[in-house]
């Protein structure tokens, strides 16, 4: 298998747009301010926008196609047509395959629990001037976490299919040992005399 340009376009931008909306997703994470309700003795919370939501699941898609592009073509590294045996473009491929796996996930992993944590808005918080109660808001760095993990899912998939591309040896196994046989046994003949009865 030959490395692809295509192939490596298609996930370096994926991988790009993503880590761009996981940025703006940490730069547009929703905000709350304590109002207090003008018919009764409760507070309330007012949220800003929800920007970050629609941001981190578009990144949280982007990675999950990108994934599946390099996987599909890699055949997920195990159900493909057989790797080099001990050479270190086969450990490689192991390697950065397991990395760019945990990075992804991770990634992921924080993409949703950021856009679900934004998501969620508390209605009342409860008796007006108390002190110690507040809004739930998602935690800074949330998504800032997910853009650094898919930079480092990046940079290790594309090694993953690079080492797996210098690995793969099409179906062709390597045979040591083994020459070509030219020697080949004559092969009886049988004479037919000129008086030879049929």
């Amino acid at each position: 298998m030959a490395l692809s340009v295509t192939v490596l376009a298609i996930v370096t931008s994926l991988h790009l747009i993503a880590f761009v909306f996981a940025v703006g997703a940490e730069r547009r994470r929703s905000i709350a301010t304590v109002v207090p309700d003008q018919y009764d003795d409760q507070t309330y919370c007012v949220y800003t926008t929800d920007a970050s939501l629609v941001y981190g699941l578009t990144a949280f898609g982007l990675l999950l196609i990108s994934q599946a592009v390099v996987n599909g073509v890699t055949r997920c590294l195990c159900f493909g047509k057989g790797l080099v045996t001990g050479s270190s473009s086969t450990t490689c491929a192991i390697f950065f395959f397991v990395v760019s796996w945990i990075s992804f996930l991770g990634a992921e992993a924080c993409l949703l629990a950021g856009s679900a944590r934004n998501a969620y808005h508390t209605k009342y918080r409860g008796i007006f001037q108390e002190d110690d109660l507040s809004c739930a808001t998602l935690r800074k760095g949330v998504f800032a976490a997910a853009a650094a993990l898919t930079l480092l899912s990046l940079a290790t998939t594309i090694l993953y299919y690079w080492a797996h591309v210098r690995a793969d040896t099409g179906g062709w196994q390597k045979h040591q040992n083994e020459g070509i046989g030219m020697a080949t046994q004559p092969q009886p003949q049988q004479q037919t005399g000129e008086f030879q009865k049929p």
